[in-house]
């Protein structure tokens, strides 16, 4: 989908990104993650074609995105950080202006803005003026205007920044829908609990470089991190505690005669031995979680350990 070769971009005094290459597969939804001016907005800035690499290239499927930025624009999507919007304009008017600007034919506006509102729930808002709407209708203004030509790629700088729970509940259905409906997303955002109700893919930049790239369940597999797995009988089973404490690779942190919990690091290959043990000795096992390691978990157990590399880290 989209594809990012050796970019270097320098401010005066600092280089911001710096030999930053990727590639994006189509249909995925990636976490833009990293720690404040690690080159996250840059980077988007460039992918976007409104800033130029001193270096590098970035191809949007078959297009150059510097050399044909019109073309480029035609197939993607963009949300800055800070966006303005016409308050004085009603939410249709907004999205009218928005499909004239990206070029969308007359005689399809009134689809596309249609759609535009039913992708964001705005349907009900389309006479309403910008201004008088909540930050989080706002945001999602803002998602319809970006996608309203109904882009292949789309990139979003801290969508959820200021919303609220219910917002940011709202905010992650929306980039599902854009996502089955066949469009590839790049999200930047502080606050990973949230992208983790969504994504698919992270790309953790520190320093202008790339940490690491790929599937979140392929970071999770690069993890070291034990995997926590808690236990419950369905009636007390004094023998639960022998079991356990007779199982290699494992570590037990709490345990009685109906509940336990404990950690390793054996992956699903240990999991699935312990569970059968337990199984097969007759224990009445009706709860066997592995608690699934969370974005901001792996996020800082990758940055300790990229700590500890050479500068430049690892993609994958």
């Amino acid at each position: 989908m989209i594809r990012v070769e050796h970019l270097i971009f320098d401010y005066p005094g600092h280089r911001a990104l710096d030999d930053v290459s990727f590639e994006i597969a189509p249909r995925t939804i990636t976490a833009l993650v990293g720690p404040n001016g690690a080159g996250k907005s840059t980077l988007m800035r460039v992918c976007s074609g409104l800033e130029r690499p001193f270096a590098g290239r970035v191809r949007l499927q078959d297009i150059d995105v510097h050399e044909s930025p019109r073309e480029a624009h035609q197939r993607m999507g963009y949300l800055p950080d800070f966006f303005g919007l016409y308050d004085d304009m009603t939410v249709r008017q907004c999205l009218e202006y928005r499909a004239a600007a990206q070029g969308v034919s007359k005689q399809n506006q009134c689809d596309a803005v249609d759609r535009a509102a039913d992708r964001m729930q705005l349907t009900d808002r389309l006479n309403q003026r910008a201004g008088e709407l909540s930050r989080g209708l706002r945001q999602r203004l803002a998602i319809a205007q970006a996608t309203i030509h109904n882009p292949s790629f789309v990139m979003l700088d801290e969508p959820a920044s200021g919303l609220d729970p219910e917002a940011r509940i709202g905010l992650a259905g929306a980039l599902k829908t854009l996502c089955a409906e066949g469009m590839t997303i790049i999200v930047s955002s502080h606050i990973l609990a949230e992208l983790d109700d969504y994504s698919t893919h992270i790309l953790m930049i520190r320093d202008g470089r790339i940490v690491q790239h790929g599937p979140l369940s392929t970071l999770e597999g690069r993890i070291d991190d034990p995997a926590t797995i808690s236990i419950e009988l369905a009636a007390p089973d004094a023998r639960l505690a022998e079991i356990l404490a007779a199982v290699p690779g494992i570590v037990v942190q709490q345990v009685d005669d109906r509940h336990a919990t404990l950690s390793t690091g054996g992956g699903a290959a240990t999991r699935q031995a312990l569970l059968k043990g337990l199984v097969e000795a007759g224990l009445p096992v009706i709860d066997f979680t592995a608690e699934k390691l969370r974005l901001q978990d792996a996020y800082l157990a990758r940055m300790r350990a990229a700590d500890g590399e050479p500068r430049g880290g690892k993609s994958g």
